[in-house]
């Protein structure tokens, strides 16, 4: 069982009371003291208080994925070239004008997720590891650095996630000790360039791995991938690919090419193995996960707020809604729980990135779900297979094709609540690979390119590609075909500045084609953080 992202109140009671009491002569024993409060001050003033605080930023972390529908799925999916709306009730980016403005609540969602919740708590450990009086609690100076480059990471990780959706935002790197309200936005670039220099120390001070029971923790080469991309939003294409090779040739990281796990004996294939219950971590034998969110069902926060990965909910056809033809519905199962069709793949992402590539293992039955079954038991029709549909709304929410790594075990063993206790890749040396061709690419090196998206495809079974093959639409169609609903898609097409093309391009129906403006290649701030900033101007980004 895994602990670390398991947040107990006594065991933060426990250190601060240990910590109180390190040092107590009689006279002290004399003086109360609130041995209950839980401040910054209290807490971090030994290795296990700021053990604790980290502990606390990773699951905020985790929350980008489990807090709410309204941050990680709609930030990432709908509204993009992989995803649309699918039930009637979800109208996100069916109108892009009319959804998408400075009030939208993912947009205020996701920010007040970044600020509140992540740069808070990084700045707060960074500030007190910092503090000469608290050196004598480390043993060196590396124990000491090794917890702000922890926390730097995760600070980067943040500026990079705004950065790559708002655009140019506040820098803020210290902790206030009153109110602030006049902040101003720095430019991307130097959102970009922040970010850089905290992963530049990250990289030199994490460890390269961690124990078993700290799976999830950031290591050395997390902070490499991340650092990669920022350089690619800086355009310093041969840094992105300096950092991209540390990972790839640590020694430490390679892509999985055989059937590993406790699925290898199963039907499946290495690609499905990654996907695998108890497959994500390095503990599995995993040699390509990186950075994985941890799940644990029956554990004091092993889910987080939502309790449990909620992918198959968002991402899942509404299966239960299906009904034969007497009208008797479908039931969830432990593979295919309960979807609620709120996300269906785009016609690109489901049929055309497939085209002409039969032995794509990525797209076999072990990994992708084109076929169903009546499979109510009392239905007449039970076992057999569904025939093709022809009503829109079954089509778009009822019944539709989806990548199987959003599958897994049901969450507490329920089969009906559209929540399972898989992993979640952030990082996967796949991606690793990706972001180094588009650097080559970008470099003007399109062999190595290649190379690289051969390393990728060769796994897979795909055709191998020659250098003239390589464009950053062609990297953007790898992608969706190696990473699709691992990616955060949007912030990528928003990063590469192409999510308005991308839309127009392949959106699902006309009028999301049709609505999307050019100014929404980048979310708008949103209209609480410039109201509440009334000492300054909080620039509002154009067209909204």
């Amino acid at each position: 069982m895994t602990t670390y992202i398991k947040i107990s109140t006594l065991r933060i009671i426990l250190v601060l009371t240990l910590t109180m009491f390190i040092s107590c002569d009689e006279e002290d024993l004399l003086n109360e003291r609130p041995l209950s409060s839980l401040n910054d001050e209290a807490v971090l003033s030994s290795k296990d208080g700021f053990d604790a605080y980290l502990i606390g930023l990773t699951y905020n972390a985790r929350e980008e994925q489990s807090q709410g529908d309204n941050l990680y799925f709609i930030t990432n999916f709908p509204g993009t070239d992989v995803g649309e709306d699918a039930g009637a009730e979800y109208f996100t980016y069916r109108n892009w004008v009319s959804y998408l403005t400075p009030v939208t609540p993912e947009v205020e969602d996701n920010w007040n997720w970044a600020y509140t919740k992540m740069i808070a708590q990084a700045n707060t450990i960074i500030t007190y590891a910092s503090k000469p009086e608290l050196d004598d609690i480390w043993q060196n100076e590396a124990e000491k650095n090794a917890v702000i480059a922890e926390a730097m990471f995760y600070r980067a990780y943040t500026y990079n996630f705004l950065a790559n959706l708002y655009g140019g935002v506040p820098i803020v790197e210290s902790i206030e000790s009153s109110p602030k309200f006049d902040y101003v936005r720095s430019t991307r670039e130097e959102v970009y360039e922040f970010a850089k220099n905290d992963l530049v120390f990250a990289s030199q001070w994490l460890p390269e791995t961690v124990g078993t029971d700290n799976e999830g923790r950031i290591v050395k080469a997390a902070a490499n991938h991340l650092l990669t991309e920022v350089y690619l939003g800086l355009n310093q294409y041969q840094n992105a690919i300096d950092s991209a090779t540390d990972v790839i040739d640590s020694g430490l990281y390679e892509l999985m090419t055989e059937r590993f796990g406790v699925s290898a004996g199963d039907p499946g294939d290495v690609y499905s193995d990654l996907f695998a219950t108890g497959n994500f971590n390095r503990n599995s034998g995993n040699k390509e996960s990186i950075y994985v969110w941890q799940f644990e069902s029956y554990t004091e926060g092993g889910g987080g707020s939502s309790e449990g990965n909620r992918t198959v909910r968002n991402m899942g056809p509404f299966l239960n809604k299906f009904k034969d033809p007497d009208g008797v519905t479908n039931i969830p199962t432990d593979e295919t729980n309960r979807g609620v069709g709120r996300v269906r793949g785009t016609n690109y992402a489901l049929y055309d990135i497939w085209k002409g590539e039969p032995n794509d293992i990525r797209n076999s039955e072990y990994n992708f779900r084109r076929e169903f079954l009546y499979n109510n038991p009392a239905s007449a029709y039970f076992g057999q297979p569904v025939l093709p549909i022809t009503v829109a709304e079954d089509s778009l929410r009822i019944l539709y094709p989806y990548p199987r790594k959003i599958e897994g075990t049901p969450w507490e063993g329920r089969n009906n609540n559209g929540r399972t206790e898989e992993d979640v890749y952030v990082y996967r040396l796949a991606e690793t690979y990706l972001l180094r061709s588009e650097a080559y690419f970008l470099n003007s090196e399109s062999q190595k390119a290649a190379d690289d998206l051969n390393s990728i495809r060769g796994r897979a079974g795909a055709t191998l590609i020659s250098a003239s093959d390589v464009s950053l639409d062609y990297i953007l169609d790898e992608r969706a075909r190696e990473l699709m609903y691992e990616e955060r898609r949007r912030k990528t097409l928003i990063r590469m500045g192409v999510l308005v093309e991308r839309v127009r391009e392949y959106g699902l129906v006309e009028e999301w084609r049709s609505t999307v403006q050019d100014y929404h290649g980048l979310w708008p701030i949103p209209q609480s953080a410039i109201d509440a900033n009334f000492g300054a101007e909080l620039a509002q980004n154009p067209g909204y």
